[in-house]
């Protein structure tokens, strides 16, 4: 599997370098990945998609809110491809959104709100386009849920991955960069809601 590594030593670039809102610079430290780089790795993300899954019917799942700046993106790529190469992949969308919960023994629970009901994936070919996987558990069990539906296929796909000890060891199929355990905002990730309206044009490290 390709992925990216940023390494946890990595310094990243200044914001004067970059154009930040003035209500966000002193929240910030610095732009780790340019919006450059995240578009030239979604773009050939979209492309091993398109070689692993091309002539199959694909239902495209987007998991809200973070995810949905890098599916809009990706799917811009597909469709491309489609228009110009000779594999091409007939796509239709939907949207969830997953809740998670942990009990008193710290299990997983996890809720999924609104798109159609997943039963209606019953012999499908699924991919589940997410922004971030941290430590695997939530999507863990949201394949499970899936499997109970017989889907024919479900392949998942993550912008970012985080390298952390709280890990379950769960990987995506595909993964655009392996990252620090640190937090990051920008590019529709947030913090409390906070920094979804922060330029799409790089993801940045949250100042402590």
């Amino acid at each position: 599997m390709a992925y990216i590594q940023i390494p946890d030593d990595e310094k990243g670039y200044k914001l004067d370098l970059f154009c930040v809102p003035k209500h966000y610079e002193e929240d910030l430290d610095q732009v780790i990945i340019p919006h450059g780089l995240i578009m030239d790795r979604t773009e050939r993300l979209a492309r091993d998609i398109v070689r692993d899954m091309g002539g199959h019917h694909i239902v495209a799942l987007c998991v809200l809110k973070g995810g949905y700046t890098f599916f809009a993106d990706l799917l811009d790529y597909i469709k491309a491809l489609n228009q110009n190469s000779d594999k091409s992949v007939p796509l239709t969308v939907d949207f969830i959104r997953l809740k998670s919960y942990c009990n008193d023994q710290s299990t997983n629970i996890v809720k999924v709100i609104g798109g159609d009901e997943l039963s209606t994936l019953t012999g499908k070919n699924v991919l589940i386009v997410e922004d971030i996987v941290e430590t695997g558990r939530t999507m863990e069990t949201l394949l499970s849920l899936l499997s109970e539906c017989n889907p024919k296929m479900v392949k998942v796909v993550s912008l970012l991955v985080k390298r952390t000890p709280r890990s379950s060891g769960y990987r995506p199929d595909y993964i655009g960069f392996e990252v620090p355990d640190l937090f990051l905002v920008g590019y529709a990730l947030d913090y409390n809601e906070y920094f979804r309206d922060l330029s799409v044009s790089s993801l940045h490290w949250r100042g402590s």
